[in-house]
């Protein structure tokens, strides 16, 4: 039987949202002049977490300030965001294409995967989708694109063609006709710093990608990058969708000393480094956690430990590590000597979503570049640390 996977995703998701709750209230349709959505509408400080698509064709894009969109549309119209609804929204959404097939797996709080192989049996895909997409924007009001694939890559690549209100196909056989020709940062999981340095060895397309030597691309970018690219690139993705995470329950790091610690600073160093570990472990498996739990051991082998519960999932290593120090300021006099510190993390998730507040951080962009480029040298160390393994193992033939 065919495989045939659906990726649907909503379109400017935040925006398309509020836009559809002013309607209702009588209000004119954001999605149809240049407007944007912000955590707070009257501070030029404040960042972008949505805009229209009439705004996109200004330039304006999500993550900007406020006053950099104001200076490329000053009749910018800006409201603010309401997670509640956006919640309420996204719970429509889901319930309409649970209908379709169980076999579902939210990727985020606007999109998710389907497995239409028994669903689309005998059907045109094509078909389905778009009665799926119509469905969503007669009942709710907010349009959304479907993508139609063999797999779940090809899907999510189908449905981020051109937009809005679209159905998009991309199978095996359109994979050199519609995929190649896009430039590597179109590519499924390329960021920022990967795409610099494709392009400064001249990789610059899908297709340059898909053709490179494996062994070649490992020396740019890593062993375990290079092969998850090498993959991509060629259309291959073997992820089922999952309905449930049946994975890890928890994830956590602990660190005890030769000599017994009552700096502050040590401490706060020692509690650094587990949070680093931690934080890396579930980024590297994509998760993001919701509970954060420290504790610490003394001289006496006695524990004090603290748990909390965060606002939304996260992954961001200095997120979860300032959480960790507010609870270590309660557990901990600051003067006792500690024997051990330990941090973990657990209900964790798969989803990929931020409250708005998390943009309103100044910091979070750096926060998330600081954590990119410590995730690329803990990869480049276990590639190294890999090869030097294989460099001593003795080849078929030897004695």
């Amino acid at each position: 039987m065919k495989r045939i996977i659906f990726h649907i995703d909503v379109n400017s998701a935040f925006l398309s949202w509020i836009a559809v709750k002013m309607v209702r209230e009588g209000h004119p349709d954001l999605r149809l002049v240049p407007s944007v959505v912000s955590g707070d509408p009257s501070d030029r400080r404040s960042i972008i977490t949505a805009a229209s698509i009439p705004a996109k064709k200004l330039g304006i894009r999500a993550a900007q300030p406020v006053s950099m969109a104001l200076r490329l549309c000053p009749s910018l119209v800006i409201v603010g965001g309401d997670w509640e609804w956006y919640k309420e929204c996204s719970k429509g959404f889901i319930s309409i294409c649970k209908d379709y097939s169980p076999v579902l797996q939210q990727f985020s709080i606007d999109e998710c995967f389907l497995d239409m192989s028994f669903r689309c049996y005998g059907k045109d895909p094509v078909e389905v989708a778009t009665r799926l997409k119509d469905e969503v924007k007669s009942r709710l009001g907010f349009t959304v694109n479907v993508g139609v694939g063999s797999n779940k890559l090809l899907a999510k690549m189908a449905s981020d063609f051109e937009k809005p209100d679209k159905v998009h196909t991309l199978w095996d056989s359109e994979v050199e006709e519609k995929m190649w020709p896009l430039g590597v940062r179109d590519l499924l999981w390329v960021g920022k710093k990967t795409e610099e340095r494709l392009t400064s060895y001249g990789i610059r397309t899908i297709g340059e990608l898909a053709a490179i030597d494996i062994g070649f691309l490992s020396r740019l970018v890593g062993r375990n990058a290079a092969t998850q690219l090498h993959e991509y690139a060629n259309g291959r993705d073997y992820s089922p969708v999952e309905t449930e995470v049946a994975e890890a329950k928890s994830y956590s790091a602990e660190r005890t000393f030769s000599k017994d610690l009552s700096d502050p600073k040590d401490v706060d160093r020692a509690l650094f480094n587990v949070a680093c570990i931690v934080a890396h472990r579930i980024r590297r498996d994509r998760f993001r956690a919701s509970t954060v739990s420290m504790f610490v051991k003394y001289t006496d082998f006695s524990v004090a430990q603290k748990q909390c519960q965060l606002p939304q999932p996260t992954d961001v290593t200095a997120v979860i590590l300032n959480e960790a120090r507010r609870m270590l300021s309660e557990v901990w006099d600051g003067s006792s000597p500690i024997r051990q510190v330990g941090l973990g993390v657990t209900k964790l998730t798969h989803d990929s979503y931020e409250q708005m507040s998390l943009f309103e951080d100044p910091k979070m962009e750096y926060y998330r570049e600081w954590d990119r480029r410590y995730d690329e040298k803990k990869a480049e160390a276990e590639d190294t640390r890999m090869l030097a393994y294989e460099r001593r193992k003795p080849s078929s033939g030897s004695e």
